[in-house]
């Protein structure tokens, strides 16, 4: 006891110095508010990396910290916490309780299994293909901790049980870029998009752009785990019966959800889409749980929804915020634009590893929070494309899979305590490389063809 006290005594001090460093050389450059800001922001992180204060603690500070020092007042920051994306969301995470509740996801998951070859290298790619899929639609943070118990228990040999976890997390991260709500990182950009005037893009569009990167990656990942595993024997996994009447419900539930966003998604100039906000039909989806005929959720369940999370997405705005109003962003993105001149692939890339590597240390909700306004700002005064680069550089905030501070996937495969710091790191750098060019690559050329 005495221990854990001394150690969260470490975080807040580790946590209070670096901010009252970043203070002092932010300002040799800037003003005394923004340095404030800089300062304010880099404690919150590491609160947000060591988990010294609960992270939904730490992303409650902006409303006192903000007005406290002057950056913005409580009725400036409060309206952040209550932006209509963050209600999406919520949605997102009541179908997800019923999920787990019904134990929907544990046939979905067997199911999938099922189709790939009973040998270590088929049930890495069931494993990250089911992962991806599920957190394409669920939460990634969810997906993983309905998954690892499942992946670990396929066999008793140590080295797959590595290899298992590391295809559940990884899949996660991969899924998670499929559709706009499968990670925090990408409601931020919806949310940056509305906030700055510029058309947010339909689901079917972001589905479709992003479909390649997502299917390279699981073919990599998958080959690159499963890499010298050919000898090994895996343990019988028993079949699922028939789907419960709850179940039933809540699959033709989900494949309707699924219809009306495809059907609420316009195919220019062909179909103009059905005008929905697609809001409104998430949280509608989630609250039809709580009522007949499906009566699958009662309010006792609502204690499940991650509401850090939600305050976490607050912070996340609040930031975003405060960088326009003190007019941070317009300072750091002069600094930025002294690569504006050079070509368009090569800015891409220097932002796709900036974004990658920065974030394996950093929450990726508060660093695309922080530097999405940059962005912002850097393409709008030199003419580039902003829903590009914003793209870009949200993508690869949720592709970082060194450590496990980067994602919560990668934390929660740490969890399991069958995978160590090195082994995520060797494969992660792998990877963490390979999808800074591939993402490169197909912004620089399939995206344009989308996004004119």
């Amino acid at each position: 006891m005495q221990r854990k006290i001394i150690e969260k005594w470490r975080g807040i001090i580790l946590g209070l110095s670096l901010g009252g460093l970043m203070y002092l050389l932010a300002g040799l450059f800037l003003d005394q508010t923004q340095a404030l800001l800089l300062s304010l922001i880099s404690t919150m992180v590491v609160y947000w990396s060591n988990e010294t204060i609960p992270i939904g603690v730490t992303s409650l500070l902006p409303i006192i910290l903000f007005p406290a020092f002057d950056i913005a007042t409580v009725n400036q920051v409060v309206p952040n916490y209550s932006k209509s994306i963050i209600f999406l969301f919520l949605g997102g995470f009541m179908l997800a309780i019923a999920v787990e509740k019904t134990g929907l996801h544990k046939v979905i998951a067997t199911k999938m299994l099922r189709i790939f070859p009973n040998t270590p290298r088929g049930m890495i790619f069931a494993l990250s293909i089911t992962s991806g899929l599920l957190s394409s639609c669920l939460s990634n943070t969810t997906t993983t901790l309905l998954l690892i118990p499942l992946a670990l228990f396929l066999t008793s040999d140590v080295t797959l049980k590595i290899r298992f976890a590391l295809a559940v997390a990884y899949g996660a991260s991969v899924g998670g870029i499929a559709t706009p709500i499968g990670t925090p990182p990408n409601l931020i950009l919806y949310g940056v998009l509305e906030d700055k005037g510029i058309e947010t893009l339909p689901f079917i569009q972001w589905v479709m752009m992003v479909a390649p990167i997502a299917a390279v990656m699981f073919v990599v990942i998958s080959f690159v785990l499963s890499y010298g595993l050919g000898g090994m024997k895996l343990d019988q996994v028993e079949a699922s019966g028939e789907l419960a009447p709850q179940q039933k419900k809540l699959m033709y539930t989900l494949i309707a959800l699924v219809v009306v966003l495809f059907a609420n998604s316009p195919i220019e100039p062909y179909y103009s889409g059905m005008n929905l906000n697609e809001k409104a039909v998430l949280l509608t989806f989630g609250l039809l749980m709580f009522v007949p005929p499906f009566s699958i959720l009662n309010w006792e369940d609502t204690k499940k929804i991650p509401y850090e999370i939600i305050f976490l997405f607050g912070a996340g705005f609040s930031i975003a915020f405060a960088f326009t109003y003190t007019g941070l962003s317009e300072v750091l993105a002069l600094h930025l634009s002294n690569f504006s001149s050079l070509p368009p692939f090569m800015l891409l890339l220097i932002i796709a590893s900036l974004v990658t590597f920065t974030t394996e240390i950093t929450s990726n909700t508060a660093l695309i929070s922080m530097l999405l306004p940059v962005l912002y700002a850097v393409t709008e005064q030199n003419g580039l494309d902003t829903q590009l680069f914003l793209m870009v550089a949200t993508i690869c905030s949720s592709y970082a899979f060194m450590l496990p501070i980067a994602t919560p996937p990668n934390a929660i495969a740490m969890s399991s305590g069958v995978v160590k710091v090195g082994t995520m790191a060797k494969f992660g750098f792998f990877f963490n490389l390979i999808g800074i060019m591939l993402i490169v690559v197909i912004a620089s050329t399939y995206w344009k063809l989308w996004l004119g």
